[in-house]
C-alpha cells in the first residue's frame, strides 16, 4: 500500500489519509437511501455517477458519532471487493508524503484497528493512514451487505433487460 500521495480528511479532531490511487471522487452528501436493520456504520446506499454503492460513516466506526455537518463529504473509494462511500467530517487536501515521513504502525496486530497501516509523522501534525480494503473487510456484516448490493444490481439489470 503506497501512501506517497494521499487524500487528507478529518473525522472528529483527527486527520486521516487514504491513498489517492484508491479515491474515485469526493462528493457532497446527496441522497442516501437508508435501509432498515443495517449495522450502525452503514448509512445506506447512494448512486454515484450511475453506480450503486454502500455508504459508510467513518465517524460512526471510530467514535460512534455521526458525520453529517455542512462540510461533510463522501470519499468514494475503489477496492477489489466493492466501491464504497466513506462519509467524513471534511475532505481537506491532497498531500505528497516522503518515505521518511511515513512510519509503519504496530497497531495492525490489534484487530479493531488493522486498517491503520501507517502514520504520517509531519513537523506539526500526525496523520493516520487508512487502507480502504482492510477497513471495509474489518466491518461486521459487510459480506452480507455486499451480497445484498449484488442482488440489487442483478435485479436492476434484469429490469433494464426485460
Amino acid at each position: 500500500m503506497s501512501f506517497e500521495k494521499v487524500v487528507i480528511f478529518n473525522c472528529g479532531k483527527e486527520e486521516y489519509a487514504v491513498p489517492v490511487g484508491q479515491v474515485v471522487s469526493i462528493e457532497k452528501l446527496s441522497h442516501i437511501t437508508p435501509i432498515p436493520h443495517l449495522p450502525k456504520y452503514l448509512l445506506g446506499f447512494a448512486r454515484v455517477r450511475g453506480e450503486l454503492i454502500p455508504v459508510i460513516d467513518f465517524n460512526r466506526i471510530l467514535y460512534n458519532q455521526t458525520s453529517l455537518g455542512d462540510l461533510s463529504r463522501m470519499v468514494v473509494l475503489n477496492t477489489d471487493i466493492v466501491n464504497y462511500g466513506l462519509v467524513v467530517d471534511e475532505a481537506k487536501e491532497i498531500l505528497n508524503l516522503t518515505e521518511n515521513e511515513i512510519k509503519q504502525v504496530g497497531l495492525v496486530n490489534y484487530s479493531k484497528t488493522r486498517y491503520f497501516t501507517a502514520v504520517a509523522n509531519l513537523e506539526d501534525r500526525m496523520i493516520a493512514c487508512v487502507d480502504p480494503k482492510i477497513l471495509v473487510n474489518s466491518l461486521d456484516g459487510i459480506r452480507e451487505i455486499i451480497e445484498y448490493l449484488h442482488k440489487l444490481l442483478e435485479d436492476e439489470n434484469n429490469q433494464v433487460n426485460s
